[in-house]
């Protein structure tokens, strides 16, 4: 019988494995969108939660992915299995990241696949956004994915190919996904500038082009 890790306890692995404040707000916000998704769902949040606080916590100690013995995801997969984790989480962990070839059969694992690329661009749309998350509108977050340049890491084939996965229309994930982050606005530092600044008391600005 595996155990199950509890989010406690995945917190403390992530805060004790990743000191980047930028790495732990990306984490941060993808266990908010999987926990949006499984309470949708009616599935387990707090597995949810581990799975999206832990899909990266060894990329800043083992970040070369051709590393075959200890790079990411690797590590972290190989510790949860020494833990005894649950299967499901270790299984959605490895499927997210698609060099390994592991298949995304659940629910969990589809879902970790389609909102960790996209979490971490959204966040990126709040941060120049003079109201961060609120009043973002999925059309926003469309016209930026079509700006190569603009968090140009994030990879596009993929957060339309999650979605797809998932079942899911894509404006739909979208909304749901910023709703999601929106729920954990202050954790994550997404309210812009104008909550910086004590500006933007009234109507937010329009989403940018």
């Amino acid at each position: 019988m595996s155990s199950q890790v509890s989010r406690v306890e995945a917190w403390d692995l992530l805060t004790d494995w990743v000191q980047s404040p930028s790495l732990r707000r990306h984490c941060l916000a993808v266990e908010a969108a999987m926990v949006g998704y499984a309470r949708k769902l009616g599935a387990d949040e707090e597995a949810w939660a581990v799975a999206g606080l832990l899909h990266d916590a060894d990329y800043e100690r083992h970040p070369d992915m051709d590393d075959t013995e200890s790079g990411h995801p690797r590590t972290i997969i190989r510790h949860l299995r020494e833990r005894d984790a649950d299967p499901e989480i270790v299984d959605a962990i490895a499927g997210h990241a698609t060099f390994l070839g592991v298949p995304r059969e659940s629910d969990m694992a589809k879902t970790l696949f389609a909102v960790d690329e996209l979490s971490g661009f959204i966040v990126a749309c709040a941060y120049v956004r003079p109201e961060g998350i609120h009043g973002m509108a999925p059309k926003s977050v469309k016209k930026k994915l079509k700006t190569v340049a603009f968090a140009a890491a994030v990879n596009r084939d993929e957060v339309r190919q999650g979605a797809e996965e998932l079942g899911v229309d894509f404006d739909e994930h979208l909304a749901f996904v910023i709703a999601a982050l929106e729920e954990r606005a202050d954790e994550l530092e997404l309210h812009g500038k104008a909550a910086e600044t004590g500006a933007g008391a009234g109507a937010p600005e329009p989403d940018p082009a």
